[in-house]
């Protein structure tokens, strides 16, 4: 009886032996005959992991452009974000582009490319995976990205795997960074590769070259590493303690020294911004004396033309902006000349009169532009090529769209230069306003210099306009954030002086970017203006006052 018994209990053992190697060759035999889209969809319906390992081998390795829509990383993708998703019945496989599943989402089949509306959020469920099928994706993602032919998408993906390797990444990416040729994505691999054996406590040696590699990095993601790691070392760990603190006392100072230059970056963008706005303040106040309360309502004009052309040329924004620069320029001068033509030419020798009826005039155009666009704000789109971040460093990154300003100043500020000192009008500008009997005397037309230069000056203001259109919201007030700002950049610079107006408008930018961090914004402009004040007691005339002629006159 017990030999039957144990006979009985050893064919039994040999039944489950013979089914469990007849599954698996089955199993390998599916693997196997995956090579085709229409097998993976059916592998990922399924319940079977190992057929799903195979399907996502598949898929990964394969070139999906010309039987599916959706491409290898989006499916992937959206296998870990569980949007994919099969439907019960049919065992079909759906795309989800915008989860999560309700009723009323939009699927697309992975195969066809045809899309259905969901009716009934029950007929579908997303495909399921284990650890290892993620580890997998995982994987097969880094890979894909770190293989790409463009330079660019790879330092964006090595970037990326920075805090995010685990121990099934590992092999694949230190194998993928011995192979790789570009140092930016060499550095980041190897960047990611120091913080996994910084963070998940490798060997002692392994651990100290990591933080030695981290400390001169520069990257965020490492300092939070090297952080984290001090966090959690062990206290009798003096080795590697005075390792972790030699390393973030190294890239606290450099983040100081980066620190120190963006403030500057940021003064001079801000300067740039002063100078735009008072350069043409420059010309109708600080050459011909008048007070133009208006003044910054003609920079207004300029984002508003600005904006007008964006909604002409919707799908050029760089073509409407660069086309804004002449056309901004030509209606703030009109503007300006009708201005100087109807009230200003009457009020010449008289400032007190200039300013109340400039001031008016400021009214008037605020309130026109109010009854054309409304009183609410528009905002002009940024081209692309002015978009983005320039990387100097790992630790520094500086504004596109800041460093254009700065450069369009400086092309401004030299072609301004230019017409005044090289050309007849120039020539005659400083004739008038120096002396204008004698400039009457020798044929210049006084009345006719004196409508080109203020139109030369509204014309300026206008094209301020459209540089600060792309920092700013267009709206009716803008201007008069602009006109004290613009008048303290001239009296600061020197009545009359373009050089000093360039100098004084930098200056008071990086001064009030220094004082910004512990005086805050508001304080830091008042602290500027009291500033300004106390200067002019001891300088009434400025930093570059004028000399000759124009000094005596004055």
């Amino acid at each position: 009886m017990f030999r039957l018994t144990a006979i009985v209990n050893r064919l039994l053992w040999l039944s489950r032996v013979l089914v469990l190697m007849s599954g698996a060759l089955i199993t390998a035999q599916a693997n196997a005959d995956i090579s085709e889209m229409s097998q993976a969809a059916s592998a990922l319906a399924g319940k079977s992991f190992k057929n799903k390992e195979a399907a996502i081998a598949f898929i990964a390795s394969a070139d999906l452009s010309e039987s599916s829509d959706i491409s290898n990383t989006q499916l992937l993708e959206g296998l870990l974000n569980k949007q994919v998703v099969y439907e019960k019945k049919a065992k079909s496989i759906w795309y989800l582009a915008e989860p999560p599943l309700v009723k009323g989402s939009e699927l697309t089949n992975i195969l066809s490319g045809d899309t259905v509306t969901v009716e009934k959020k029950r007929q579908y469920r997303a495909v399921t995976i284990n650890n290892k099928i993620r580890s997998q994706i995982k994987t097969a993602l880094a890979t894909a990205a770190l293989s790409s032919a463009d330079a660019e998408t790879r330092q964006t993906a090595a970037r990326r795997m920075i805090g995010e390797l685990d121990a099934s990444l590992l092999p694949a990416i230190v194998s993928i960074r011995d192979d790789e040729s570009d140092t930016v994505t060499k550095k980041y691999l190897s960047t990611a590769i120091s913080v996994y054996a910084v963070t998940e406590g490798s060997e002692a040696k392994q651990a100290l070259e990591a933080i030695a590699f981290l400390s001169g990095v520069g990257l965020p993601e490492a300092f939070d590493a090297l952080q984290a790691s001090r966090a959690n070392v062990q206290s009798d760990d003096v080795e590697t303690i005075a390792a972790l603190d030699k390393a973030i006392t190294e890239y606290e100072q450099s983040q100081r020294v980066v620190n120190a230059a963006q403030t500057l970056y940021f003064g001079l963008s801000l300067g740039s911004v002063l100078v735009l706005a008072g350069i043409g303040l420059a010309i109708t106040f600080g050459v011909m004396g008048v007070i133009n309360m208006a003044h910054g309502e003609l920079i207004m004009i300029g984002a508003y033309t600005t904006y007008v052309l964006q909604q002409l040329f919707p799908a050029q924004t760089g073509i409407a902006l660069l086309l804004s620069i002449p056309c901004a320029f030509v209606v703030s001068g009109l503007v300006g000349m009708a201005i100087e033509r109807s009230v200003i030419r009457h009020l010449y020798g008289r400032p007190l009169e200039t300013l109340l009826a400039t001031f008016g005039i400021s009214l008037i155009l605020q309130q026109a532009v109010r009854s054309i666009f409304s009183p609410l704000n528009r905002s002009v789109s940024t081209p692309d090529f002015m978009s983005g971040m320039i990387e100097v460093t790992p630790m520094l990154e500086l504004t596109a769209s800041r460093m254009y300003i700065m450069v369009f100043c400086l092309m401004v500020f030299f072609a301004l230069l230019f017409i005044l000192k090289r050309t007849p009008l120039g020539l005659q500008v400083r004739a008038v306003s120096q002396n204008r009997a004698m400039a009457r005397a020798m044929g210049v037309r006084s009345e006719w210099v004196d409508m080109a230069t203020f139109g030369l000056g509204s014309g300026i203001a206008g094209v301020a306009g459209v540089a600060l259109s792309q920092l700013t919201n267009v709206g009716p007030n803008m201007g008069q954030a602009y006109i004290i700002d613009s008048f303290m950049v001239v009296v600061f610079g020197g009545v009359g002086n373009l050089w000093g107006t360039l100098a004084a408008g930098l200056s008071l930018g990086v001064f009030n970017k220094v004082l910004e961090p512990w005086a805050g914004a508001v304080l830091a402009k008042i602290l500027v203006l009291v500033f300004i004040i106390l200067f002019i007691q001891k300088r009434p005339k400025g930093l570059f006052p004028q000399r000759g002629r124009m000094a005596e006159d004055n």
